[in-house]
């Protein structure tokens, strides 16, 4: 049997107080109501830096290069209808002000506390890298 493959890149965007940004998903969405890092699906020739570049500005309203892009980590997990692969990018560098301007809820978030939001599935084992980072 063959499943859906679905590349997703993320980005844990780190405060100067060290805190993460987390997004809750809109209603109507798959998975709605959970919280999630800011991101997005990669699309066809486009490399995952490339990806949060476009997300970043289009979800946040902020500007990042990519070089302040770091990967930390991935989420590896199958789905009941896909099987997901998502790169974790860390950014502490940005210009603009994060904005929700899809409608989003957002919260910045101490990592010791990011336990305390449901996420879905494939980035709950993100936690703990965050935490052993900051």
């Amino acid at each position: 049997m063959s499943v859906k493959f679905v590349l997703v890149a993320a980005c844990a965007l780190i405060d100067a107080d060290g805190r993460v940004l987390l997004a809750r998903r809109p209603a109507g969405k798959p998975m709605a109501g959970l919280w999630e890092f800011p991101g997005g699906k990669v699309e066809a020739g486009e490399r995952p830096e490339q990806t949060l570049i476009r997300e970043l500005k289009e979800e946040l309203g902020i500007a990042v290069r990519e070089e302040c892009l770091a990967p930390l980590t991935f989420a590896s997990h199958l789905y009941p209808d896909f099987y997901l692969l998502m790169p974790l990018y860390v950014c502490r560098r940005w210009e603009g002000f994060v904005t929700s301007l899809e409608g989003q809820e957002l919260t910045w978030v101490r990592p010791r506390n990011l336990r305390n939001y449901s996420m879905p599935p494939a980035d709950e084992p993100l936690i703990s890298h965050l935490m052993t980072l900051l």
